[in-house]
């Protein structure tokens, strides 16, 4: 078992999903009507995106590497809603208000003991799973059948996007096309970081079109 995905972004006419451009191309709070329209019980954002607008400025490091060494939760409270962060290595250190938010943290088994064991002392609820990185497919069955995730949001950036893209995890794809271009070289798209460049396109059909201001909503389900 496992919750029903569904990755929503803000992009601009090229794709990109650079916030500080997205916030000029669309003024609006469009995209967040948008995600109370989608009724997520939890949102995901990869470290990048949550070490840019959550997370403290200073790294957290351990004082020992022994790793936590296997498939390991905590759940510091039930929550009808989560903020999920994924942190592969145990890197990012956390306001006092993040237990308050609902923040759980993945991470992979190789990350420190010692970093589930802060995340415990400040009411953080975690999972560490996977061998070498983060397993994916059963991380989110862990949502489902222990923290009671049903619905969950993939929402950034384009690697976590990339990642849950080909594990195959994803139902749905809702983008909100601003009216703007980006083009830049080297910013991030909606989907990005899978190295294989023979990786096949992933075909999806569209299932609604709303315009929201100068903003297109566009909706996709995953072909499989």
């Amino acid at each position: 078992m496992r919750p029903y995905i569904i990755c929503h972004m803000m992009s601009s006419v090229d794709g990109r999903i650079d916030c500080a451009m997205t916030a000029e191309i669309d003024k609006t709070d469009a995209y967040y009507q948008a995600l109370d329209h989608l009724k997520f019980d939890a949102v995901l954002e990869g470290r990048v995106s949550r070490q840019m607008h959550y997370a403290l400025p200073e790294p957290f490091k351990a004082s020992t590497p022994a790793p936590i060494g296997k498939e390991k939760f905590y759940k510091a409270h039930s929550a009808s809603h989560y903020d999920i962060a994924i942190d592969t290595h145990g890197s990012l250190k956390w306001p006092q208000d993040a237990s308050a938010n609902n923040l759980l943290v993945i991470t992979d088994e190789d990350c420190p003991q010692e970093y589930h064991e802060y995340l415990t002392a400040n009411g953080i609820s975690w999972i560490a799973c996977g061998k070498k990185g983060i397993d994916l497919r059963r991380s989110v069955e862990i949502l489902a059948e222990d923290f009671g995730v049903k619905r969950l949001g993939i929402v950034g950036g384009g690697h976590i996007n990339g990642a849950f893209l080909q594990s195959g995890l994803l139902d749905e794809v809702s983008v909100m096309i601003g009216g703007g271009i980006d083009g830049r070289a080297g910013m991030a798209a909606v989907f990005d970081g899978i190295s294989d460049k023979n990786y096949p396109p992933t075909i999806l059909t569209l299932n609604d079109v709303e315009r929201m201001g100068n903003t297109v909503w566009l909706k996709y389900t995953v072909n499989k």
